[in-house]
């Protein structure tokens, strides 16, 4: 049965040294195929697509012809930063610009018509209660027609709503006539609306069943002949806020979008005139942030109307001023708290003053993206003529001063069936930052954005190389690590010359197949063990 030995062989530490620096050798070569070397400089310049480089970076000495073409190619990129730089800073502006243009279009949208009397309350409407509670708005002294004193009277508490309402001039007896396009309308054409001005009227407000036109023109608009009731006004016995001293209504044209802010954008239009107001619709588009400053429709709903507006939004800083300082609010403020009594207008002017001075801090308004706003050229004639005042002296059944003092016409109507378009657009985008950028590139250094990964991929290549290299002493440094190997010898190639010497002999360079031989073969000493003449073997145990 043969036997085998499993033997522990330790080679010389010089046999180790050797054949590690072999193995490292062997290993650096593998590498070195397997890894090929980044392309040099010069060989990177001249496959290149950047202009110039190849004229740089060459073998050699560095001449004169390459100290030129270096000079020129520091200059070219200089100057191509800097404009760079100067296209990066002008798009950081956000700039733009203004568009103007004229669309034309066969039919467009009247829009909404609000008139106020400039006479808030009418003087017969008013009872003595009212006369009593309206003191600190109307002026007139607080007593009844009988001459009583206030503290003699005992009234309840005010309704404003009803007060507003009741003591307003009633449409049903200032409109004289109505003619829209040629067609008559009525007082079911007006929607009561509440302003500073009290109990005012819009004509197409609705935006639903708004009414169209389809030509411009004189008699293509809205007609109305309107009574002021001048007897209607109120006496002046002192100067209160509310206190007016002139005659006509006020009228304000706006989209069916926003309410009427009429005391400040209204315009008057007296009695005894027949007034021509020509508009031009306008469709204006401001650009948000950063290039504008307007509100965008994708914000939140405002609150308390359907849309954003500018009125919209002063009525409501209005309304929150009053609301935290008088606990209450006016009639045509927005709504569901107690309507402001009589006695608290003194709280009310106090509070919208305020307002006014921090209304830039306080209610800052930004103006919406879209927005529709109508210019308005105004032109007036007088009447009645002496011709037509006994005729509407006749029909109306008023006298003829009467009718001079009190009758106005108001005629509404587009100029022409176009509108205009104020647009503000973007004067520098990205398309226009990065067409810029790659221009001066092309120009100065005749590169392009592929350049660019070249030089990237190059240094990328560069940094990867330099990495392994910094890394392969770490692999060296472990390959010294000393290594043990097994052998396996069988008990058959063993020949034991004396039985108690464990030493085998063998022909010097002759060894078994199992068996790693001794490379290393010192001289004979004179205190050494021999195993005979052929070799040492005291350099292996089994």
């Amino acid at each position: 049965m043969p036997i085998e030995f499993v033997c522990k062989i330790k080679f010389a530490e010089e046999d180790e040294k050797q054949k590690s620096k072999q193995d490292g050798d062997r290993e650096s070569l593998i590498e070195e195929s397997c890894t090929p070397k980044p392309k040099d400089l010069a060989r990177f310049a001249n496959s290149c697509s950047l202009h110039g480089i190849n004229h740089i970076f060459v073998s050699g000495r560095l001449g004169i012809r390459q100290t030129i073409w270096a000079l020129a190619f520091l200059t070219s990129l200089a100057l191509f930063l800097y404009q760079a730089a100067k296209c990066a800073i002008s798009y950081l502006e956000h700039p733009h610009i203004t568009a103007l243009n004229e669309e034309a279009t066969p039919e467009m949208v009247f829009p909404a018509v609000t008139i106020c009397n400039i006479n808030r309350f009418r003087f017969s409407a008013l009872t003595d209660a009212d006369i009593y509670h309206l003191a600190n708005l109307t002026g007139l002294p607080p007593k009844n027609k009988d001459g009583h004193k206030p503290t003699d009277l005992m009234y309840p508490a005010p309704d404003m709503q009803d007060i507003f309402n009741r003591t307003g001039h009633q449409l049903e007896e200032m409109l004289m006539s109505c003619n829209f396009s040629g067609q008559n309308c009525s007082v079911e054409d007006f929607s009561v609306v509440y302003t500073r001005y009290g109990k005012c009227y819009t004509f197409n407000g609705n935006k639903s069943t708004s009414r169209k036109t389809k030509q411009g023109g004189m008699g293509n608009g809205l007609e109305i002949m309107l009574d002021i009731q001048q007897d209607e006004y109120l006496p002046i016995w002192r100067e209160t806020n509310e206190t007016s001293l002139e005659a006509g209504i006020r009228v304000q044209i706006h989209s069916q979008d926003e309410p009427p802010y009429i005391h400040q954008l209204g315009f008057g239009v007296s009695p005894g005139f027949q007034t021509f107001v020509s508009c031009q619709e306008q469709r204006l588009t401001y650009l948000p942030q950063p290039w504008g400053n307007c509100r965008s429709t994708g914000k939140e709903k405002f609150p308390g109307y359907d849309t954003y507006s500018i009125s919209a939004c002063r009525l409501l800083c209005e309304t929150n001023e009053v609301m935290e300082v008088c606990n209450c609010r006016m009639v045509h403020m927005p709504g569901t708290a107690d309507i402001c009594p009589p006695s608290k207008i003194t709280c009310v002017d106090k509070a919208l003053a305020q307002l006014q001075k921090n209304s830039g801090d306080a209610c800052p308004c930004e103006t919406p993206c879209n927005l529709t706003r109508y210019g308005k050229e105004l032109s007036m004639v007088k009447i009645p003529s002496k011709g037509s005042a006994r005729y509407l002296s006749r029909k109306y059944d008023k006298s003829e001063d009467y009718i001079r003092d009190n009758f106005l016409v108001l005629d509404i109507f587009f100029e022409a069936l176009n509108y205009e378009t104020i647009e503000q657009k973007k004067a520098y985008d990205v398309a226009g930052l990065l067409g810029d950028i790659g221009g001066q590139m092309g120009l100065f250094i005749g590169a392009s954005i592929l350049t660019v990964l070249e030089i990237l991929d190059y240094i990328y290549e560069v940094i990867k190389h330099r990495l392994q290299r910094m890394l392969k002493p770490q692999k060296e440094e472990r390959n010294k690590q000393q290594t043990s190997t097994v052998a396996t010898v069988g008990l058959g190639e063993l020949k034991v010359k004396d039985p108690n010497d464990m030493t085998r002999s063998h022909p010097q360079g002759a060894y078994a197949n199992t068996i790693l031989p001794n490379h290393h073969h010192p001289p004979p000493h004179p205190h050494q063990r021999h195993a005979g003449p052929h070799g040492v073997f005291e350099d292996f145990a089994c």
